[in-house]
């Protein structure tokens, strides 16, 4: 058996591919059911996010496996396979876990050590489990990898840091006031990098959020859109005057928020912090509003400082992280060595121990007049001495796992003490292909 990883990704496919090969949420269960009908498949899950379509895969041959992935994925997009092949990674033993650990880590993200990654890989791998196309080293694997996450995050500080210059305007609002879910925030504009910031303020607790612009049509909208209020451009003035944070975005060519706007409107206020923060380029707010109290103003260039100190932190940890996963490779593949040997050690004790039982018996026909109390005795050092003679043959068995004619060895040393173990690793059997009224075609 071979693992397998065939990834799309943003290093592979630009956007308007990735687009093209993401498997709707309603397509995803019996996507999975089609690729583990296909030949040499013998476990799979599938992962598709706006950044990536991915494919793990457990396979009886490498070329075979990587093959007919590939084909799957052209015939469920409507590409030729050698199109597939072109914007597709393949990772392969090692890398393949290697590969799953880094994504499930956030490491292999756009956003390095994004933390969404996570419960989009524990949902692909429950949908798989519940559609049945995983077995004994998916469920295994994945498990591993999604506690190895946890732990990951939990340790370090790879997910505490913004990256985003929206997420780093909420965060700097944070530095100032602490806590923030109780705070006034007025969003200036209705494009993409507007809304974004109104994610990150609701995704920090704030709830009392007005989307003001030129257009009142477009912030109504975004305001329906996220449950806030909006208004026109014209009310700024009176909205600041309560305002707590101020997070401004359009394209205009002349500054929105004024020294003359900001002047007239501390008159109404109660020296109260004031935080305002600028992500327009051109800018929207007039730099000399610096010079009031009680004001602080960030412009594009103070947040990408706070994003370029933040991304270096996250590198760190991600170095962090990424010294951690050799060790992971390891613990997996003593797992799967294991499995081989596991079986073995399991039928000698269970020839072991039936020899035991049939010795009590025999002792229970030769010396029918034995107290309870005399044949316990008798059975617990029978046991014992079992255990003991089994000792060193089982910590052999356990080292055979880890030589690389594992396989031989196993099987000679099966038939030195003359036992026969079940198979580590049951390929799934062939199934039975049915037509939509349920009758039996064949046999794959």
């Amino acid at each position: 058996m071979h693992l397998i990883a065939i990834s799309i990704n943003h290093r592979t496919a630009d956007v308007a591919l990735r687009e093209r090969v993401a498997f709707k949420d309603d397509a995803i269960r019996s996507a999975n059911v089609d690729l583990y009908e296909t030949k040499s498949i013998l476990e799979n899950v599938i992962l598709s996010t706006c950044n990536r379509t991915e494919v793990y895969a457990v396979a009886d041959q490498i070329h075979t496996g990587r093959y007919y992935i590939q084909r799957f994925l052209a015939r469920s997009f409507g590409f030729d396979v050698e199109e597939i092949k072109e914007m597709t990674e393949v990772k392969v033993g090692d890398e393949a876990v290697r590969h799953l650990l880094n994504v499930t880590a956030g490491l292999d993200s756009v956003v390095l050590g994004e933390t969404q990654i996570l419960g989009q890989i524990r949902e692909s791998f429950f949908i798989a489990q519940d559609e049945e196309t995983t077995g004994t080293i998916f469920n295994h694997l994945f498990k591993q990898a999604i506690t190895f996450a946890k732990k990951a995050h939990n340790e370090t500080d790879i997910a505490d840091n913004a990256v985003s210059v929206s997420y780093a305007a909420v965060e700097l609002s944070k530095k100032v006031f602490g806590k923030i879910n109780n705070k006034q925030a007025i969003v200036v504009g209705a494009g993409d990098m507007s809304e974004l910031s109104i994610l990150n303020l609701i995704g920090s607790g704030v709830t009392d959020i007005t989307i003001v612009n030129r257009t009142l049509a477009k912030a109504d909208q975004l305001a329906s859109k996220h449950q806030v209020k909006s208004a026109p451009l014209s009310d700024l003035s009176n909205l600041l005057s309560s305002a707590d944070i101020v997070i401004s975005s359009t394209s205009a060519e002349d500054y929105i928020l004024s020294m003359d706007m900001m002047q007239h409107v501390q008159q109404y206020r109660k020296n109260d912090s004031l935080v305002l923060i600028d992500i327009a380029v051109p800018r929207d707010i007039d730099p000399q509003i610096d010079e009031l109290e009680s004001v602080f103003n960030y412009d594009v260039d103070d947040l990408k400082g706070l994003v370029d100190a933040n991304l270096r932190e996250r590198q760190n940890a991600a170095n962090e992280i990424a010294q951690r996963i050799p060790a992971e490779i390891e613990a997996h593949n003593e797992w799967v060595n294991m499995l081989g040997v596991v079986p073995v050690i399991r039928a000698l004790r269970e020839k072991a121990m039936g020899i035991q039982e049939e010795t009590m018996e025999s002792i229970d026909r030769k010396l029918p007049g034995l107290s309870e109390r005399e044949r316990k005795v008798i059975s617990k050092h029978t046991k014992s001495i079992i255990n003991q003679m089994l000792k060193d043959p089982i910590k052999q068995a356990k080292e055979l796992s880890s030589d690389k004619n594992s396989n031989e060895k196993l099987e000679l040393f099966q038939n030195i003490f003359d036992i026969e173990a079940e198979q580590a690793y049951e390929p799934k059997k062939s199934k039975r292909r049915v037509n939509s009224t349920g009758r039996i075609l064949g046999f794959e």
